[in-house]
């Protein structure tokens, strides 16, 4: 651990909470995907996503960022197409920290 640089842990964990959250958004593979859709738990990974990425933007680099920006824009609005009810604009997950998602 010693000798793997902060934006390689930093884009790890973003990436497990990535997985994650796509798995309870339903975006899983396979006939069962269905049955891991758990919009509760994929609120609360979204939310986590978010305030990493928002926290860690500025130190790991433009690149980095945009990438992990791009995931989690797109985890949101699978959330909101994957609701019955979709929140008002703002009010998704992580969108306190990242603005509305359109």
């Amino acid at each position: 651990m010693a000798e793997v640089p902060s934006v390689e842990v930093i884009t790890t964990a973003a990436v497990h909470l990535m997985s994650a959250a796509a798995v309870k958004c339903g975006l899983a593979e396979g006939p069962e995907a269905r049955e891991h859709l758990d919009l509760a738990e994929a609120r609360v990974l979204i939310g986590a996503l978010a305030g990493l990425v928002t926290a860690a933007a500025p130190d790991i680099g433009n690149q980095h960022a945009r990438a992990l920006r791009d995931g989690l824009r797109s985890l949101q609005l699978a959330f909101r197409e994957a609701s019955v009810v979709p929140d008002p604009p703002g009010q998704g997950p992580g969108e306190r920290l990242t603005g509305p998602v359109r």
